[in-house]
């Protein structure tokens, strides 16, 4: 799984996605807050897969479930860490 620190992390590199919920979300460099559920259901309705993504959460489990199952689908992603 491909990695990334948050304080690497540049707006240029591509797109930041929050997993967080809603009440949590804090814009963090430029960042959009989608919820797993949401992108997992229908992953082309969301993404692009000529682009990049970085997927961050609190704790790590959601970017990190992100991360494994839209790389199978094709996705560029990584998981951004602390």
């Amino acid at each position: 799984m491909k990695t990334i620190k948050l304080e690497d992390y540049k707006e240029s590199m591509g797109t930041l996605i929050s997993l967080v919920d809603k009440e949590d979300f804090n814009n963090i460099k430029g960042s959009i807050n989608l919820s797993l559920s949401k992108i997992l259901d229908n992953p082309s309705k969301y993404l692009d897969k000529s682009k990049t993504y970085f997927f961050y959460c609190l704790n790590g489990q959601r970017s990190k479930r992100a991360v494994q199952i839209l790389s199978v689908y094709g996705y560029n992603c990584y998981k951004v860490i602390d």
